[in-house]
């Protein structure tokens, strides 16, 4: 399993430092060549490699962090994003629920990446939180997760395992996933929650 980012602003760099922490290897990519941010991604860690868009779009596991309105450019890298997860970690505050449809923002990505194994994740946090150890009073960070698709957010919630968080499964993007994901100008019930989960 080989994973990515897209987007190396400040989610991205924040997720690929979690990547480092971890000693798992990851790709960062942008619209950009990757020469021009290799620096920012060596500071980070050794095993955070700059690519193209094109090449990130290879990995199995690929983290989406760019502003939700980019989700559709980027979609057009890949005319088949069949058997990839795609991790959206956007957020469509004061986007219209109209634009949208009156679907949730995640069923839209999920649309867009046409094949692709939608998870939505690691987007209730700003950066500067999910940027701190985890591993919290012995217990673990929490990172909320919802899929239509339970397997891929299985794998999903292994890696966040991996990572050093402790996943907290909330079903469907319609069920659960609406307490993180924003509706217009009001964000989901859970978004900014810090938790921590504690083994019992």
């Amino acid at each position: 399993m080989n994973y990515a980012i897209i987007g190396f602003g400040e989610i991205g760099r924040t997720l690929a430092r979690a990547f480092a922490r971890s000693g798992i290897d990851v790709s960062v990519a942008t619209t950009r060549d990757p020469k021009r941010f290799a620096a920012d991604a060596a500071a980070i860690g050794p095993g955070v490699t700059p690519t193209t868009l094109m090449q990130a779009a290879e990995a199995d596991v690929i983290f989406l962090a760019v502003r939700y309105a980019a989700h559709a450019d980027v979609a057009k890298a890949l005319p088949d994003w069949t058997g990839k997860i795609i991790v959206d970690v956007t957020n469509a505050y004061g986007v219209p629920s109209s634009e949208l449809g009156g679907q949730p923002s995640a069923k839209v990505v999920a649309q867009a990446f046409h094949g692709a194994r939608v998870v939505k994740g690691f987007n209730h946090l700003v950066s500067a939180v999910l940027d701190q150890d985890p591993a919290v009073h012995g217990g673990h960070r929490v990172v909320f997760l919802a899929s239509d698709d339970e397997a891929a957010a299985t794998e999903v919630a292994t890696l966040a395992t991996e990572l050093g968080f402790a996943p907290v499964k909330l079903g469907g993007f319609s069920e659960g996933g609406l307490l993180v994901q924003a509706h217009d100008d009001r964000w989901g019930h859970l978004i900014f929650k810090d938790l921590v989960k504690f083994d019992s």
